[in-house]
């Protein structure tokens, strides 16, 4: 502190503007952040019920995946509803994505399209159409001239996404942002980027099937644990309210080597179909292929049927894992599904066709109970399906389900059939013929 004539200088803080002073929140305005719907129902669903204005939604994917349809699509219904929205594509010509919009029916008066990847043009886009809605595809590819660095390098990134952040909540417009991904997954740029957005979503699927999945992964305005499901065609891409159809392959007569399980995508329930085949080889080393299914977990699951289920033939042959329709089954879940359907395909017994299976199986070979087993079940009920194998105390079953409830792997197999394979025609008794050595808990079935 200075002295001036022999007095001590006092030191002022500046006093700090209030622009918006405080209010009780009982009286704070929520009119302005009201979701609308984006028309979409799978994408609502996500999202929330809608697009809230002025939120800014990052969509990322693997390229080829579909993220510009499904923008597109989402761009065409809110133009249809009298909203006028801005298309800007970084990525392709206009005239590239306009053909895209006569394939899917995405012409309207009130969608607007530019080509455009300097960030000002952007702008001043915005200035001239004065949009509701406005979807960049992509960040990655628009630049500032103010700034030194390549389109997409993190610098850019960060300063196109706060100008897009910032004129989004200073004009109530929605803002979809497309996003690029890393070889691991990853949202290529900046994790800033994530921080910045209000929601974040996950665009994921087989590029060789026809499922596709959003995934909410941060959402300020609703769950994180939901997911939407679409099917991609050649007129665009459609919502899937029950995409259970996809995961199964329906037949008349059971199957060697084939189970069905209820996965969780989020809160969501889907019948899932896990299908093995073994077959004997020469080779020193036999194949283990899997695809749709961690092989980290299917090698768990060898190992428990030799070890505790007494199937010794598995080491020796060649195997192959699958799941149907593109769906990729992560969770523990679908462990005792895994180990029915390779027991099965070992032993060429095949499962009944009314029969799920659900449980967490650990290296001891114990059932282990999992989260959602009524949702599950109920899920399978809807479906037709009339027996499920589950963990012990898993709770009440669905009316007309009977509900077979297992300890250990080894209970868990006495439902394959004795003997050889059955012939065409016989009855499947969905676990009625579990043989005489099994446990009273598995014969003794709750109904």
């Amino acid at each position: 502190m200075e002295e001036v004539g022999g007095a001590p200088a006092v030191r002022t803080a500046a006093v700090a503007r209030v622009v918006s002073p405080a209010v009780p929140i009982g009286q704070v305005d929520t009119r302005r952040v009201t979701a609308r719907s984006t028309g979409v129902p799978e994408l609502d669903r996500v999202l929330g019920g809608g697009l809230v204005p002025g939120a800014v939604v990052l969509l990322a994917g693997e390229p080829g995946v579909g993220k510009s349809t499904l923008l597109l699509d989402v761009a065409a219904k809110a133009a249809s509803a009298e909203h006028r929205t801005l298309y800007v594509t970084g990525e392709e010509s206009a005239g590239q994505v306009r053909l895209r919009a006569d394939r899917i029916g995405a012409v309207h008066d009130e969608l607007y399209l530019a080509a455009e990847t300097d960030l000002a043009s952007v702008l001043g886009q915005l200035d001239a159409v004065k949009p509701s809605l406005l979807v960049l595809d992509s960040v990655q590819t628009v630049a500032s001239a103010e700034i030194d660095g390549a389109p997409g390098g993190m610098a850019q990134v960060r300063e196109v996404a706060g100008a897009l952040i910032r004129a989004a909540k200073e004009r109530g417009m929605a803002t979809l942002l497309v996003g690029h991904v890393t070889k691991d997954g990853a949202i290529a740029g900046p994790r800033l980027l994530e921080h910045l957005v209000d929601v974040v979503l996950h665009f994921e699927g087989d590029r060789h099937a026809r499922l596709r999945l959003v995934r909410g992964v941060k959402n300020r305005y609703g769950a994180t644990d939901e997911v939407g499901c679409f099917e991609l065609h050649d007129q665009g891409i459609t919502s899937l309210a029950d995409p259970s159809g996809l995961f199964l392959t329906r037949r008349e007569e059971p199957v060697p080597g084939t189970c069905l399980t209820v996965t969780l995508e989020g809160r969501r329930p889907l019948v899932a179909e896990v299908q093995s085949l073994t077959v004997s080889t020469q080779i020193p080393s036999p194949r283990r292929t899997t695809s749709g299914l961690e092989t980290s977990r299917v090698s768990m699951m060898l190992a428990v049927l030799e070890q505790r289920g007494q199937i010794t033939s598995l080491g020796k042959n060649d195997i192959y894992t699958a799941t149907v329709g593109g769906v990729r089954l992560s969770e523990p879940a679908a462990d005792l599904a895994v180990a029915l359907a390779l027991a099965s395909a070992a032993s060429d017994t095949p499962l009944p066709n009314n029969l799920v299976a659900i449980g967490e199986v650990g290296l001891a070979g114990e059932v282990r109970r999992v989260t959602g087993v009524q949702r599950r079940l109920a899920e399978a009920a809807r479906l037709g399906f009339t027996h499920a194998l589950v963990p012990a105390d898993s709770g009440e079953a669905p009316a007309g389900m009977r509900v077979l409830e297992v300890a250990d792997i080894g209970e868990a197999l006495r439902v394959l059939p004795r003997g050889p394979r059955r012939s065409r025609g016989t009855d499947d008794g969905g676990g009625e013929r579990a043989g005489s050595g099994a446990s009273e808990r598995v014969t003794g079935a709750r109904r």
